[in-house]
């Protein structure tokens, strides 16, 4: 029940309240990156999502688009802006992923998607993790994020689909909120079960 209905039901309903509570600070990002950046205040990718369905991803650009002599885009650290630090940091970037949530594209909590070129549908872990939306945040974000390898991560993602509750989705929204502010990753080791030798 909850899965087919009810969280699809609360990601439109608590999506449609937080775009109105956040428009003023939507607005005012945009604002900044046009006037301080000056750049165009959103990022648009393509990603997978539900049943390797690809869709258009809404951020805000954190990012300039400055290349070297040879044409070539600069590497990330060099092209992120000050205020694309405070962005991603604060996770603020993510906020136009609310569209998403509204088209039925996203979900609050799933596992995160990837841009197409990321994506083996061949590899089983890969295939498995788009039997649902993916999320703004998930399970694998809060474990370890960007110091997990690939294939923990999506192990991660699998066990969300497989274990999805409502306390479940609520605990990782919690604890989203609390990484954001600068505590350590949670370590989900003593709840997820070791894959089993093969």
């Amino acid at each position: 029940m909850y899965r087919k209905f009810v969280k699809s039901s609360f990601d439109f309903i608590f999506a449609l309240f937080a775009l109105f509570l956040f428009l003023p600070i939507l607005l005012l990002i945009s604002i900044l990156i046009l006037f301080l950046d000056k750049l165009n205040p959103f990022f648009v990718q393509e990603r997978v999502g539900k049943n390797a369905k690809s869709f258009r991803i809404y951020k805000f650009k954190t990012m300039t688009d400055a290349k070297d002599a040879k044409g070539n885009l600069l590497n990330e650290e060099r092209r992120v802006t000050q205020l694309g630090k405070w962005l991603r940091k604060s996770g603020l970037d993510e906020l136009p992923q609310l569209f998403n949530i509204l088209k039925f594209e996203m979900s609050f909590i799933g596992p995160r998607p990837l841009p197409v070129y990321y994506i083996d549908l061949k590899d089983k872990l890969q295939r498995d993790r788009h039997r649902v939306l993916p999320g703004i945040t998930g399970l694998a974000q809060i474990t370890g994020r960007n110091s997990l390898k690939w294939p923990e991560k999506y192990r991660l993602d699998n066990y969300y689909i497989e274990n999805q509750t409502f306390w479940l989705d609520l605990n990782i929204f919690l604890k989203t909120i609390y990484s954001s502010n600068g505590y350590d990753a949670v370590n989900f080791e003593n709840v997820i079960p070791k894959k089993k030798a093969e």
